[in-house]
């Protein structure tokens, strides 16, 4: 993999990380306005991202260097702002703050949300400071999430959005996301409520918010993409995920349905089988895709790395101890876990194939073989909603083991901007609406 993550995958490919157990804080209980239309209007994920281990950065010193955490690593007395951009419009939201990683209590003693006017800055007027049952602050034990309470905030899809956290204590970094690099940033002293942050220093990466939701009063549905580095995007991508632009697509759509989110909860480097750069997709998929607000349709994209790992191993001289070698069997079971654990759920699945990779660094003779047979295995499904052929529509039309050169970003394993559009258009957006 190219870039940070990709670091982060060499550094990791034969270690694991454990995961920790989510155990969700007691929220504010409904308004009896939002009682009422239970049964009509419910939370729905507008904005959400995969978090992992801040430790998995940290014992790498070229991917700590490469992402300016090299050395601070932890929060004392400070805000933290964070710019997140929703994919639905709503009138009322709540932020979801974890310490899912975190190995202590995480105390957050104010939190603010409002509308953002460029870089930190925010709308004055539409600053809202965030209560948690009806409290200013709020203690997240380790391997937890908090929901703030339900606040009055009109967001639109696509609109920046400012989350500020005061951190009065001593927070080390622990729950992190790497997906949209450089928009957070952070100051001395209680600043939630400020509207232009004074001599604020930029953040490389994303702490703590893991996601936005809107309170719904007409029916919608919420995709989540599940996958890696060539989901998630990001810092690698640049402006521009696949799940981005097909969300946009959705908007703009008019045989889309009408309200509809779409949730990027890729990981670079991840691997559905082993930890390694993030928990397993095995061990994440009940939080990161089932556990979102509203989830109705889930698009799996995950593979590659599982497949790719035999050759960049086998290309580093180490021997794959034999309980951790990818094989098409092992995969494809581990596939038919998240199919089934979404289908017990009432979640709607859409599996991808494994896009092509020849003459990348994942790319030989048996891997090869590997990655066709996972994907006839995906494409003869009869339990999923659709199978999204990635690999039709981005290998080269000369030599289907590659992908087609006006597609590849340069490395031959991830999508460039065209490729990244190419995958959002095959999706059938009809599809989602049955």
């Amino acid at each position: 993999m190219q870039g940070v993550l990709g670091i982060l995958l060499v550094a990791f490919v034969v270690g694991a990380q454990a995961q920790a157990q989510v155990q969700p804080v007691a929220g504010k209980p409904r308004p009896p306005a939002e009682a009422q239309a239970r049964t009509q209007a419910h939370w729905v994920g507008s904005w959400a991202v995969a978090p992992y281990d801040f430790q998995e950065v940290a014992v790498n010193a070229a991917a700590a260097a490469s992402l300016g955490v090299a050395g601070m690593q932890a929060f004392r007395g400070q805000t933290l702002r964070q710019l997140v951009r929703p994919t639905l419009d709503g009138e009322r939201v709540r932020i979801r703050f974890s310490n899912v990683f975190g190995k202590a209590p995480m105390h957050i003693a104010a939190a603010s949300v409002g509308l953002g006017t460029g870089a930190s800055s925010a709308s004055p007027a539409s600053l809202r400071e965030l209560r948690f049952s009806g409290r200013v602050d709020v203690t997240v034990p380790p391997g937890a999430e908090a929901w703030s309470d339900g606040i009055d905030l009109k967001v639109e899809a696509g609109q920046d959005v400012v989350v500020s956290t005061f951190l009065d204590q001593l927070t080390p970094f622990a729950t992190i996301s790497v997906q949209d690099l450089r928009t957070s940033w952070v100051v001395a002293g209680n600043s939630v409520l400020k509207p232009k942050l004074e001599a604020a220093t930029p953040m490389a990466i994303n702490h703590i918010v893991t996601g936005l939701d809107v309170w719904s009063r007409e029916p919608a549905l919420t995709v989540v993409a599940f996958g890696d580095s060539i989901t998630a995007g990001g810092g690698e991508a640049g402006e521009g995920a696949y799940p981005d632009l097909l969300a946009t697509r959705l908007r703009d759509s008019p045989r889309a349905p009408k309200a509809v989110s779409v949730l990027n909860a890729g990981i670079g480097g991840n691997r559905l089988l082993l930890d390694g750069s993030g928990p397993s997709g095995l061990s994440r998929f009940a939080r990161d895709a089932l556990g979102q607000s509203g989830v109705t349709h889930v698009i799996v994209l995950l593979g590659t790395n599982d497949i790719g790992r035999k050759a960049l191993i086998s290309k580093a001289g180490l021997v794959m101890p034999p309980g951790e070698m990818p094989t098409a069997q092992r995969i494809t079971a581990g596939l038919a876990q998240l199919i089934a654990q979404a289908r017990a759920k009432g979640v709607k699945v859409l599996i991808g194939t494994v896009p092509p990779f020849k003459n990348g660094v994942y790319w030989a003779k048996d891997t090869e073989a590997m990655r066709d047979e996972v994907n006839r295995w995906i494409r003869g499904r009869l339990d999923v909603d659709g199978v999204v052929d990635f690999d039709a529509a981005l290998r080269s039309p000369t030599d289907p083991q590659a992908m087609d050169p006006k597609y590849d970003s340069g490395d031959h394993l991830h999508p460039g901007k065209a490729g990244r559009a190419a995958m959002a258009a095959a999706i059938d957006v009809q599809r989602l609406g049955e």
